[in-house]
């Protein structure tokens, strides 16, 4: 940059010599362009040999080594990588909003407040512990605690030093887009319990999840743990997340709904009473939020800007949540005689959970294959769910537990196989893997839930949850001018 005042007077140059090639007298006009054509010829090289010889950026090539040819596909890979970490933030906006249009209007004060926290107590967890615990190096493949994140330019930053070419970005960029990630699970939880947990032992166990559990077990897959290994690492396939994230929350979710129980009035006398959300559009909002931010999610998941994973991904993604918009819609259509929104808005989840174990592998039918049963899945889960009477306010077990482990199993059966190539993943080691992800995550959240039930409890009282958490944990209401949906 310091030289910028050299490019200016280069075009300054090349303008003045171009309209005083018009101004003079010439034999032609061909004569005045070719001699302007050249004044910007020469006026050029000469920006590019004053770059060249005095720009920092010379160094910065320099410093690359062997992958100096690389260095512009380095920098295009990190802007999106941050980029990608931006759209995986804005998913946390999109479960707030869902989750409070899913629920009564007197909790949402609540709601919010718990999406507020996780984010930043995820985040700060992550750097204090939870990137190095998940990402350990060498360990025995099950467990290593780490430290914080510390100096992650050590390297000078500006090198491929820290990844390669197969990890093209600085060890912050990769520490950001993760640490997105990490307060997803504590969020899906936050759903599930909805509308009766207590504000503060809630607060404790999501920053144990979130900060220990969940970066342990990831470290069994991303981090070179024994999930990773398995077959010479080519026994287990989650892209971007359908179990180590989300069937990892779902299971998460299902051991503290038990241990809570249903919301009050919700099952009376052996049958269902509907619990109808406040505000559809916030609702719907917070969904097509989600849709958005996922495409970080998936498509920064490819971990550089390389061109042919980024589309394909993309597009899986896209078809994936669409199919499962249109399955739900028909399959809940046919089912309840009348078509539901709240169905529809999990089936383009369900497709968006349903393809990220898998969106780097599969065909782009494939995707809408695999986002079609993922629609049909969500809606007879929920249903299941109800039956036995286990209360999700959103939706979340079925969305994100029960989906995710359709997303695994499908990463198996859709696989592209090129042409003389062998299949790489199978249903057995895809089956493992989902299986302990999920028990793993059960056992964490049952054994914390109800060790923190017994010595704080985890309910609210009878007249608090009617009266609203909103009020009773806040002392603050959402829409205080409105008559509330009680």
């Amino acid at each position: 940059m310091k030289h910028i005042w050299k490019y200016f007077l280069s075009g300054l140059l090349c303008m003045t010599t171009v309209c005083g090639a018009f101004a003079q007298d010439s034999p032609s006009p061909a004569e005045a362009v070719a001699d302007a054509a050249a004044a910007v010829t020469e006026a050029a090289e000469g920006a590019a040999e004053a770059f060249e010889k005095d720009s920092d950026y010379v160094d910065m090539v320099a410093a690359q080594g062997d992958h100096a040819y690389a260095f512009d596909f380095f920098t295009t890979s990190m802007l999106w990588t941050v980029i990608a970490a931006a759209l995986v933030f804005i998913m946390h906006l999109g479960f707030a909003t869902l989750e409070s249009g899913l629920t009564q209007s007197k909790n949402t004060v609540n709601i919010l407040f718990k999406n507020v926290f996780i984010i930043a107590m995820g985040i700060l967890t992550y750097a204090f512990l939870g990137f190095n615990t998940h990402y350990p190096g060498d360990f025995n493949g099950f467990f290593s605690l780490g430290g914080p994140i510390g100096d992650l330019n050590a390297d000078g930053g500006d090198t491929f030093g820290y990844g390669g070419l197969a990890l093209a970005m600085t060890g912050y960029g990769d520490f950001i887009f993760q640490a997105m990630f990490a307060a997803t699970a504590a969020t899906i939880v936050s759903g599930a319990v909805a509308e009766r947990v207590k504000l503060l032992p809630f607060l404790i166990f999501a920053t144990l999840l979130v900060g220990f559990a969940y970066p342990v077990v990831g470290s069994w897959h991303w981090g070179g743990g024994w999930l990773g290994k398995l077959n010479g690492g080519n026994g287990f396939k989650d892209f971007a997340g359908s179990a180590v994230v989300h069937a990892f929350g779902g299971f998460a979710a299902l051991a503290c709904v038990m241990i809570l129980g249903p919301r009050k009035g919700k099952y009376v006398d052996g049958k269902l009473r509907p619990i109808p959300g406040h505000n559809m559009p916030l609702a719907a909002i917070g969904v097509f939020l989600l849709f958005f931010g996922w495409f970080g999610f998936n498509g920064g998941s490819v971990l550089s800007a390389a061109p042919g994973p980024l589309g394909l991904v993309f597009t899986t993604t896209t078809l994936a949540a669409c199919a499962g918009a249109i399955s739900a819609i028909v399959t809940s259509w046919v089912w309840f005689k009348k078509p539901d929104l709240s169905m529809a808005l999990n089936g383009i989840l369900a497709g968006l959970v349903g393809i990220t174990a898998n969106a780097d592998i599969v065909s782009a039918m494939g995707s809408v294959m695999i986002g079609l049963v993922a629609g049909v899945i969500v809606v007879f889960s929920i249903v299941f769910f109800d039956k036995i009477k286990i209360d999700d306010p959103v939706g979340a077990i079925s969305v994100h537990g029960v989906c995710g482990i359709w997303g695994i199993l499908a990463a198996a059966l859709f696989e592209v196989v090129p042409e003389g190539g062998t299949k790489q993943f199978g249903i057995g080691g895809q089956l493992m893997g989902v299986i302990a992800v999920g028990v793993a995550a059960f056992l964490f959240s049952f054994v914390v839930f109800f060790i923190i039930k017994m010595t704080m409890g985890v309910r609210v009282s009878p007249e608090e949850e009617e009266e609203g958490l909103d009020l009773a944990e806040h002392g603050q209401e959402a829409y205080p001018n409105f008559v509330e949906n009680k």
